[in-house]
């Protein structure tokens, strides 16, 4: 695999934090600081920080994400947002399936795979997570749950849909736990997602996907999960709320 087939993403998931104007503050800090980064950035903020986060990032190299999407235009969906609202936000990625919305608002692989579609059709770059339970790690299960939740995801994609997708593998035991997948774990299953996607469409599609890793991923770490073959980025929590972590775990995805 020649990982300089595929573009390296680095994306903040920064979850349920910070108001507009602490959003503010953040992205003041990162933008002079990342100028010069040498591989994708993403900051995927609260609905309520979208229109600081975009107008802030305009003309930057820093690009704007949401954290979910419906998979429908409008309707009776109360606390929803469309895809076509978050367009006209000026969003250009979308988080899709996150664990905590598996675990805590009934997000299935088939409502997945719907906001993956959606955002799609729409112009947004979805990001799709996948990942084991603590439980499915321990029971030898992992291959299974995730190879499932694969091509759940991808079910009726086109090879054009794929080249504007990225897939996050986030093991949900290693996410806010401080525990960290071994950069031999993440790598072995950021190749399993590489050739379970080479069966559903071809080598060159699955080549040119960009995996990233998501779970307490911060400086520390950075350098050995990234030197694998098959991870090509991370999606950050803890570590994209702080301005010098941040810039560390970009400088590291930029080499």
């Amino acid at each position: 695999m020649d990982k300089s087939k595929r573009a390296a993403v680095l994306a903040g998931n920064w979850k349920m934090n910070k108001t507009p104007e602490e959003a503010k503050e953040i992205l003041n800090g990162l933008l002079p600081a990342l100028k010069g980064a040498d591989c994708t950035v993403v900051v995927c903020v609260p609905y309520t920080d979208l229109g600081v986060a975009v107008e802030l990032c305009r003309g930057s190299n820093i690009h704007v994400g949401a954290q979910n999407v419906h998979f429908k235009e409008s309707g009776a969906y109360t606390g929803e947002i469309s895809p076509l609202m978050l367009v006209e936000a000026g969003v250009e990625y979308v988080i899709i399936g996150h664990s905590e919305r598996r675990q805590y608002f009934g997000e299935t692989d088939e409502t997945v795979n719907l906001r993956a579609k959606a955002a799609l059709e729409h112009g947004l770059k979805p990001i799709i997570c996948v990942g084991e339970l603590l439980e499915e790690r321990e029971n030898g299960t992992t291959e299974q749950v995730v190879t499932r939740q694969v091509k759940a995801a991808l079910a009726d994609f086109t090879a054009e849909d794929m080249a504007n997708t990225i897939i996050a593998y986030e093991p949900v035991w290693a996410i806010g736990t401080g525990k960290t997948a071994t950069s031999e774990q993440a790598g072995e299953v950021c190749g399993l997602i590489r050739r379970t996607v080479a069966g559903l469409f071809d080598a060159k599609v699955a080549d040119a996907l960009t995996i990233q890793y998501g779970g307490s991923m911060n400086p520390k770490n950075c350098d050995e999960l990234l030197a694998q073959p098959d991870v090509d980025g991370g999606l950050i929590g803890g570590a994209a709320l702080k301005v010098d972590d941040f810039t560390a775990l970009v400088n590291s995805a930029s080499k």
